[in-house]
């Protein structure tokens, strides 16, 4: 086991987070987690799904344990109770205080990683937080001045070069400068993470047939091509740009590392029909290690024991792989 433990934030209470937590406490498991939560929700929603667990406090510097039915808590209390699918907006701030403790820990030392489950992004922006979601919350909290969202499933992964935007804003949102920086950091973390030496990166086009020579859009030629370009001169093996229509297409992606998606929609559907469920969502251009679930808080399964933890456990999986191999 890791000598220094993972930090797992429990997400939004009102959601299938604690459960999920409570499921991983269920089995035995090889890595030393922390789990960042409020004690007594985790103990009312343990009886709630029968699955009984001994709830031990955590103190820094010594073993989490590791043994069945039990699970190491950094309790951080909630405003005020909370019952399984019912939002609450003065339970917000905890759940950001959760994810900012986790960060601190890991930038200290303290954690070699952090794992997320989902938050609610609705009901911290009700709460008068600004939150757009974990990706950039973490990133400003770290300094990270670009992050990445790549989301991996079995030999699948696929980043993206924007995020939660409209999709009328995703051509404005691109630009050489940004595509040459996302394939800086995308060739940087496969190297240091997943100990590829020369990573093969796959670019898609923007527009249906990736503009049809210019006859379906212009950003193609305008930007991504000299994005890629540059890349190349630098010693980055980034090709393209594809259709995304063939490019995923499994012949296409033999030999390929990752995939580089120019908008959320675009490379997360195929991801997710492939692995949903199991795949991981990991942060890229961050001095931390984080990776999340690969789905949202399913208020209507929260208390229910009907939540699969499968995502969940491939995050805490991948998180110890990364920062072991970071190490």
């Amino acid at each position: 086991m890791s000598a220094i433990p993972l930090a797992l934030t429990a997400g939004e209470p009102a959601g299938i987070g604690p459960d999920l937590c409570l499921a991983i406490a269920a089995q035995p498991r090889a890595e030393e987690l922390v789990c960042l939560a409020d004690r007594e929700l985790l103990r009312q929603r343990a009886v709630q799904l029968n699955l009984p667990c001994t709830l031990q406090d955590y103190a820094p510097g010594t073993a989490p344990t590791g043994a069945a039915g039990e699970l190491t808590v950094l309790h951080v209390p909630l405003a005020t109770p909370c019952r399984a699918g019912e939002l609450d907006t003065r339970n917000a701030a905890q759940v950001v205080a959760l994810i900012e403790r986790a960060v601190d820990g890991c930038l200290s030392g303290e954690f070699a990683a952090m794992v997320t489950a989902p938050v609610q992004k609705s009901i911290i922006n009700e709460a008068g937080i600004a939150f757009t979601g974990h990706t950039e919350h973490i990133a400003a909290r770290v300094g990270a001045p670009r992050p990445v969202m790549m989301l991996v499933a079995g030999g699948l992964r696929v980043a993206l070069a924007t995020t939660h935007l409209p999709l009328r804003a995703v051509s404005d949102a691109l630009s050489s400068d940004g595509l040459l920086q996302i394939l800086q950091i995308l060739q940087n973390d496969l190297q240091r993470h997943w100990r590829i030496a020369r990573p093969r990166i796959a670019v898609c086009g923007l527009n249906p047939h990736a503009g049809e020579a210019g006859h379906l859009g212009d950003e193609e030629h305008r930007i991504i091509e000299p994005a890629l370009h540059q890349a190349r001169q630098l010693g980055i093996d980034a090709q393209g740009p594809y259709p995304a229509d063939t490019l995923f297409v499994p012949r296409q992606l033999v030999g390929v590392d990752a995939v580089l998606a120019m908008y959320h929609d675009q490379g997360l559907p195929v991801l997710k029909h492939a692995g949903f469920g199991e795949a991981v969502n990991v942060t890229l251009g961050l001095p931390i290690v984080r990776t999340s679930v690969d789905h949202g808080t399913a208020l209507s399964l929260a208390g229910s024991g009907k939540a699969d933890a499968g995502s969940l456990r491939a995050a805490i999986a991948l998180a110890a792989a990364m920062s072991s191999a970071a190490s």
